[in-house]
């Protein structure tokens, strides 16, 4: 099928473009039906007490994965992406990269054992913790900035299928009571694990990458190059994967479960749109860096399409809001129901913030705004939460985060505004 289509395609990057995409459907469809096994499953097995601990444990670890990813996600990916027809260029980035990384792995071992061992709350429940920390290892030994630079979707889509495949099975094999909560974490570690190391394999076999230790200069110019993305992915998990923790601490476990198990059926549809970002920032990148005419233009195109079907999809969230969970957690949710009827239109606005965002400000060099106005986001987030949180609980979170998200979206878009970048008319002026 795809070769067929190949011929018909003339531009080579745009049919790359499309394979990538294709890839990244396939993944994200495994990614939304699997979920749609476990989830109704989990939170009845488990309950909203043991679930909101789980949920609470991975919203602590994702702090580890945010430090060792460092930004490399974006950054890593455009230099591998621009240089990509250079292998000694390749492997020099590749090396330096994951060297960092490893480094921010051990420094992130260091905090989350003096964190656990420091704190009642955490160390009552320790093995939890490490057992999580395991994804970390696994998404450090997963080089997915990599094969995205490169344009070779199909080998994220592999991996992340491969995991998810053994995360899906091994749930309905070892967890049947409430009791077997310990083995959701290990479960978890090993799929991520198992694709990180043979993703590794994969890069120095296939793409014939050579590990070289890379000087000073080269890791500090790589350092300086993450580093407003790293601070803008800081600010991000500060209203977001922030609340359910924040939430955790003023409040219970079956409040976070209440949240997490709402705020998981939001990132279900949200996940909808990952492929299709991944698929076009590093095309974006070039076109961009060829002409800033033509990018604006593409990016109109994909700021109608996107905006119409997340519009539509968060309406129908909205309006059924109810029997969504219902059918899919259950009558112990039933507080869940105004959580998620405030998080519908988070589709809408999260997706308008990232061609916004990640697809305009950073690849026109925007980095410094990008970060700020994420900065100012995580605080305004923070007061809302410490506020809201310890009077209305989950409900207080969810208003949190939609305002957050408004104030991304609506600042973003007046920034490009003000640069002369007039995304909805697809010209700069």
């Amino acid at each position: 099928m795809l070769g067929k289509l190949k011929d018909k395609f003339r531009d080579k990057s745009k049919y790359r473009l499309f394979e990538n995409f294709f890839s990244l459907l396939v993944l994200q469809g495994t990614n939304y039906i699997l979920p749609l096994f476990t989830l109704p499953y989990l939170v009845r097995i488990l309950g909203p007490e043991k679930f909101g601990l789980i949920a609470f444990a991975q919203a602590f670890i994702q702090y580890f994965n945010i430090l060792t990813d460092y930004g490399f996600n974006l950054s890593a990916t455009r230099e591998i992406a621009i240089h990509r027809k250079d292998k000694a260029k390749v492997s020099e980035i590749f090396s330096s990269v994951m060297l960092i990384k490893f480094g921010l792995l051990l420094v992130s071992l260091i905090i989350l054992t003096v964190i656990v061992f420091g704190f009642r709350k955490f160390r009552q429940d320790w093995e939890l913790y490490y057992l999580t920390f395991g994804i970390v290892v696994g998404q450090v030994l997963f080089p997915v900035w990599f094969f995205q630079g490169m344009e070779q979707m199909k080998y994220i889509t592999f991996f992340y299928i491969t995991a998810k495949l053994i995360f899906t099975i091994s749930i309905f094999v070892f967890v049947h009571n409430v009791t077997d909560y310990i083995y959701v974490p290990v479960i978890n570690s090993i799929g991520f694990l198992a694709s990180g190391i043979l993703s590794i394999w994969i890069v120095f076999k296939d793409f014939k990458v050579i590990f070289k230790y890379p000087g000073f200069e080269q890791l500090k110019y790589h350092l300086k190059e993450g580093w407003y993305i790293f601070i803008s992915t800081v600010a991000i998990s500060l209203y977001t994967i922030s609340n359910t923790f924040i939430l955790g601490l003023f409040t219970n476990n079956k409040i976070v479960g209440y949240y997490s198990a709402a705020e998981k059926l939001i990132k279900a549809v949200q996940g909808l749109l990952k492929p299709v970002f991944q698929a076009i920032y590093p095309y974006i990148s070039n076109l961009v860096s060829e002409s800033r005419e033509r990018g604006i233009k593409f990016i109109q195109k994909i700021t109608l399409l996107i905006g119409g079907v997340t519009f539509i999809l968060s309406i129908f969230i909205f309006v059924f809001a109810r029997l969504i969970v219902d059918i899919i957690l259950g009558n112990k949710y039933v507080e869940s129901v105004p959580v998620l009827e405030i998080l519908a239109f988070l589709p809408f606005i999260i997706g308008l913030s990232n061609i916004f965002g990640i697809q305009t400000m950073l690849t026109f060099n925007y980095k410094k705004a990008f970060s700020n106005i994420l900065i100012s986001t995580s605080i305004i987030n923070i007061v809302l939460a410490f506020i809201l949180v310890p009077y209305y609980q989950h409900i207080g979170i969810s208003i949190s985060v939609l305002i957050s998200e408004l104030f991304v979206t609506i600042s973003m878009f007046l920034y490009l505004h003000l640069k002369g970048v007039r995304i909805l008319e697809g010209k700069i002026v």
